[in-house]
């Protein structure tokens, strides 16, 4: 494919990258820039994008979102599947280390009211220390823990728990609440593919992660914006459940991209999309 090509170029080129171009790298889109780079075999420049996170690392095991911004630290998450997917052994000390904040940190539970209908004390992660836990971080500090060795860890599990509760009973899910005041709220497709990533190889006698499974399926398509078409792709894809005209989307998504801004961040989740690796991670 000419188009992943091109964006395996770019990101050889410049793996630190930011959220957009010639702008500093962050966390986020270097730690996927990792990733998308090793999916592919271009082992050197994902090295340069890995040791940038290893120097980013502050002393408890987290990582901010860029040089100079301390915190909220959700993108230590992102930055272990980084380690983990380029070279686990190398990157051991940073990886434990990481995992050793993950499971020091959690969201606050909130007091059981009418008004919210989610399980409120279920403890997983949050955006911002000191927060009520939501669905995306969760879903990221779970697929990191998972890619760790700590799948049957009591604090992966209560999070697996709490991904499973904030479905939606018609499938899907949105930041992490499902009825309040009275009123069913809708889902959206990033969440929902970032939950069902974390979700992979879980049993749910409830039936929501099957449910959400097809509200993916039915959800996306050519149209769909870039970043929620590739969290969708990856979560359906460690299902087996890759739609068969995944790849045309993601070249339509690359074209949309392309014209409209150029965006590493952007780039690296196509490609990292685009490599069908279900196994990885």
């Amino acid at each position: 494919m000419r188009w992943l090509d091109t964006i395996i170029e770019e990101l050889c080129r410049t793996p630190c990258c930011g959220y957009q171009p010639a702008t500093r790298p962050a966390t986020e889109p270097t730690a996927l820039s990792a990733i998308a780079l090793a999916v592919h075999g271009k082992q050197d420049a994902a090295n340069t994008a890995t040791e940038w996170l290893a120097g980013l690392q502050a002393k408890d095991g987290s990582l901010g979102i860029r040089e100079g911004e301390t915190s909220p630290c959700w993108p230590t998450s992102l930055a272990m599947l980084a380690w983990i997917a380029v070279d686990a052994a190398r990157y051991a000390k940073q990886i434990n280390a990481a995992t050793g904040w993950t499971l020091s940190k959690q969201g606050e539970r909130i007091e059981p009211t009418e008004d919210i209908r989610h399980n409120t004390q279920l403890v997983a992660w949050p955006w911002v220390e000191g927060t009520h836990s939501w669905i995306e971080p969760t879903a990221l500090h779970v697929r990191a823990l998972k890619a760790a060795g700590y799948s049957t860890h009591p604090r992966t599990r209560e999070a697996i728990e709490l991904l499973v509760d904030r479905q939606l009973a018609a499938g899907g899910c949105n930041y992490g609440n499902t009825e309040v005041l009275g009123q069913t709220l809708l889902p959206h497709v990033q969440p929902t593919g970032l939950a069902m990533l974390a979700l992979a190889g879980e049993v749910d006698v409830r039936g929501r992660i099957e449910h959400s499974l097809s509200y993916l399926t039915h959800s996306l398509s050519a149209r769909t914006t870039t970043a929620s078409l590739c969290w969708g792709l990856l979560g359906l894809t460690a299902h087996d459940r890759r739609p068969a005209d995944a790849d045309l989307w993601l070249e339509s998504a690359y074209g949309r991209t392309a014209r409209r801004d150029r965006s590493p961040h952007k780039f690296a989740l196509l490609a990292w999309a685009a490599s069908r690796a279900k196994g990885i991670l």
